[in-house]
């Protein structure tokens, strides 16, 4: 089974040398060729969807192995590169502005592709709640300011999006794939993968945070008006629900002196889940999915489900697995051999049958072998 989902990566800025950008965009546009020749729009989706072929994908087209810029500047060339006539894929969003820009994006994939209301509509809920999936309800740290959402000529989809933790200075990627996801809100990624794994997590698309979440939707249903109390200080002393941390569904830590998360909810936050009970949710996924409701508020609905009515969220980092692909030492976990042969091994195949000359693709492959052995 590939292994696909997140990635950490360092910040690095600047921006990619345009000698060397339009040299990525020909070469990404000639692995594209020769993937959907070869194995039609699906399974590049497929392959884009996998942390590890999208890495040795970067790498070949000639990007720093480990940095962020492996994600905004191959997606970059990829949009700049595919064409929807000759691929039948469709690259929508993008970083910052752009990527607000999705939903419409998706609809001219739609007229082009000649794909049904309902499908269209489905995609770009889709691209709403995978992005709030991860920036609201896997709250790692990690905020979204990269979303880009694949379309292919039968309605099939994938996403690649990259969120910034500006205190460690570094970028953590997320891939989905649209056929494997059941569910959005019960470990949609089919599997995760980073260096560095937070010690506190909050991760409310997890199956250990289904309770969690049916308490969340009934509170909201029931009024919020009576969750005042518990995250509103009428005295500067008084502590509140925020003020302790759940490390596991065991073991709760007092603070020593300060509070450990902000939850203190103005009025004007209130309105919003007052306006969140007018319209009544029916399942988590309409409640996270309705305008105001962030971070913040998902935390705390959680945080009430855990200590006032004993159901509680899952508080582990759902990251599994290196954005790389082991050490031969077994550090942090052994090599996936057969995951990383296949990728490496498709991403040279493709290199060796684009119509690039000679030179191109020797300098393709060797920044590829120089991937191999970091």
């Amino acid at each position: 089974m590939q292994r696909k989902g997140v990635s950490n990566l360092p910040l690095h800025g600047g921006h990619a040398p345009r000698w060397l950008f339009n040299r990525m965009t020909e070469l990404a546009g000639a692995i594209t060729d020769v993937v959907v020749d070869e194995y039609g729009p699906n399974e590049f989706l497929n392959r884009i969807s996998d942390p590890y072929w999208f890495q040795a994908f970067s790498c070949v087209l000639g990007f720093d192995w480990h940095s962020s810029g492996t994600t905004t500047t191959t997606l970059g060339a990829l949009k700049a590169s595919i064409d929807p006539e000759k691929h039948g894929l469709y690259l929508s969003g993008g970083k910052g502005s752009a990527s607000r820009k999705t939903p419409q994006g998706i609809e001219r994939a739609g007229d082009i592709f000649n794909l049904r209301t309902d499908s269209v509509e489905d995609m770009i809920n889709s691209s709403r709640l995978s992005a709030k999936v991860d920036n609201s309800c896997i709250q790692d740290g990690y905020t979204l300011y990269v979303h880009d959402f694949f379309v292919s000529e039968k309605g099939d989809w994938a996403v690649v999006q990259q969120g910034m933790n500006t205190a460690t200075k570094y970028a953590r990627r997320y891939h989905w794939m649209g056929e494997e996801v059941s569910s959005f809100i019960e470990d949609p990624h089919s599997g995760i993968s980073c260096d560095k794994k937070e010690q506190e997590s909050l991760n409310m698309a997890s199956k250990d945070s289904v309770e969690a979440q049916k308490i969340s939707v009934d509170l909201i249903n029931d009024n919020p008006d009576h969750l005042r109390s518990y995250f509103r200080r009428k005295d500067p002393q008084q502590l509140l629900l925020s003020d302790f941390s759940i490390n596991d569904a065991n073991t709760l830590n007092l603070p020593a002196h300060h509070q450990v998360l902000d939850m203190d909810l103005s009025d004007k936050e209130f309105e919003v889940l007052k306006n969140a009970w007018e319209i009544q949710p029916e399942k988590y996924e309409d409640l996270i999915l309705l305008q105001g409701i962030g971070p913040k508020k998902i935390r705390a609905l959680a945080l009430i489900s855990d200590l006032v009515f004993g159901e509680p969220a899952s508080w582990k980092d759902p990251v599994k697995y290196s954005f790389t692909h082991g050490g031969k030492d077994g550090f942090p976990y052994p090599v996936d051999r057969e995951v990383y042969d296949h990728s490496i091994a498709t991403v040279k195949d493709a290199v060796y049958q684009s119509k690039l000359d000679n030179y191109d693709k020797m300098k393709a492959l060797k920044r590829l072998d120089d991937f191999v052995s970091k």
